[in-house]
């Protein structure tokens, strides 16, 4: 069905107005309907579709916009490209050698070491552990499967633990009752952006002699606050922490990059050597490595960003912000919740809905109007086909089935944001 505005002396057409038929069928079942409140329907129901590109300037709404991101960052990117390219210290260059002094420094760590991904962080993280085969590692089940991967790679065996219903963070409670003469890691992951509650997990750890491993590659720059009020950045708080400079992170390059920080001089040694194919020395191998290097033009390209790191997290906490507002009050969706210990660099803002249902059509309704929407996570790490266990954790099934992650970024614009929730609005509105 179509409604067209025209002004009929110059025969302009202001706006087409389409109503989809789940729109009609919502009007049908509401009481006392008249021609006013169809009007209302129709203008309610359409307005943001076809007409967004009235909002004067508005972007493609996009789950996240790397090439506004780089055109801010133009002339810095440009440059310090171009610097390696004059250089050409490809590997193992001048930038990598400053990004990792740079990078350690911001955690307020004596080391970071650079290299391929997030994942090889894990992996060469774990190797420098030297655990015996079979060891276990906890790590909850709502998560990516990077960490239960490299688990299976090397020997080890994943433990999975539940999450909070709100914050989706490690559940301490139930990864204590999974603690065996087997368990060697803890591996909690700071998901979305914000930490798991350290202190518990420093303290439990502590109780029964194991390794903490953060997986900080979602929340690179959060800060998270001690009882006695110290404070300290997320990553930095473990034995060791491993991140991501996947594009699509908060701090991300232009192609694939991860890191390991540590202030155990221990782990750093053992992991640069693991890093570079077991050597410390060129051709003189002491342990199994890999060949695992972040590139020189990363690590320039990464340099650049580090410096507007807190600043592209105050840009997403600003959008998150206008979702808090919007969203709120909407019973049928929670929002993300913020642990009163961390503050949160929205890498995701994902809201739960109240059904699966309700989920699958919201996404189809936001897809048709050209919103982006992403589940993250699908399935449990225990029923994926590769890591299947025999277990059952309510709240990871919970959440796998009904949240869902808005579009983020560092260049979110008031028009974009508004595009977005009042068509979330309006799809609710068209079912009570």
């Amino acid at each position: 069905m179509w409604l067209r505005l025209v002004n009929r002396k110059s025969t302009f057409l202001v706006c087409i107005l389409q109503v989809n038929t789940g729109d009609l069928y919502g009007f049908l079942r509401l009481p006392n309907r008249d021609a006013n409140s169809f009007i209302y329907m129709l203008i309610l129901s359409g307005a943001t579709y076809l007409c967004r590109k009235s909002i004067p300037g508005m972007r493609s709404v996009k789950m996240l916009n790397l090439h506004a991101q780089y055109l801010g960052l133009k002339d810095e990117i440009d440059a310090a490209i171009a610097t390696v390219l004059e250089r050409t210290d490809f590997i193992g260059g001048q930038d990598v050698i400053e990004f990792e002094k740079e990078l350690a420094a911001y955690h307020g760590a004596t080391h970071a070491v650079t290299c391929a991904n997030g994942t090889d962080a894990i992996q060469i993280a774990l190797m420098a552990m030297d655990l015996p085969p079979g060891s276990e590692v906890i790590t909850p089940a709502f998560s990516y499967a990077a960490i239960a991967e490299m688990c299976h790679l090397i020997g080890l065996k994943p433990v999975y633990c539940d999450v909070d219903p709100h914050k989706y963070l490690m559940n301490l409670e139930d990864a204590e009752k999974r603690i065996t003469s087997k368990t060697r890691v803890l591996a909690p992951v700071h998901l979305f952006g914000q930490n798991a509650h350290m202190e518990s997990i420093l303290a439990l750890a502590q109780k029964h002699n194991l390794y903490v491993l953060e997986d900080n590659a979602q929340a690179i720059g959060a800060v998270y606050t001690f009882a006695d009020g110290k404070k300290a950045k997320s990553g930095s708080m473990g034995h060791v922490s491993t991140t991501s400079f996947f594009p699509s992170k908060n701090l991300g390059c232009y192609g694939d990059g991860g890191a390991i920080i540590t202030s155990d001089e221990k782990l750093a040694k053992r992991c640069k050597m693991i890093a570079n194919h077991g050597q410390s020395v060129k051709y003189h191998h002491e342990v199994i490595g890999m060949n695992s290097r972040l590139d020189t033009l990363q690590a320039a390209i990464l340099r650049v960003k580090l410096r507007k790191l807190d600043g592209f997290a105050s840009e997403r906490l600003a959008a998150a912000k206008y979702y808090d507002r919007e969203l709120g009050a909407i019973p049928q969706i929670q929002i993300p919740v913020r642990a009163k210990n961390s503050t949160h660099v929205f890498h995701q803002y994902c809201m739960v809905l109240e059904t699966p249902k309700l989920r699958g059509g919201l996404q189809e309704y936001l897809k048709n109007r050209g919103i982006p929407s992403m589940i993250y996570y699908p399935l449990p790490l225990y029923k994926q086909e590769a890591y299947r266990q025999d277990i059952s954790l309510p709240v990871t099934e919970h959440l796998c089935d009904r949240i869902m992650a808005l579009p983020m970024g560092t260049d979110m614009e008031t028009e974009q944001l508004e595009y977005i929730t009042s068509n979330i609005k309006n799809y609710l509105s068209t079912l009570t």
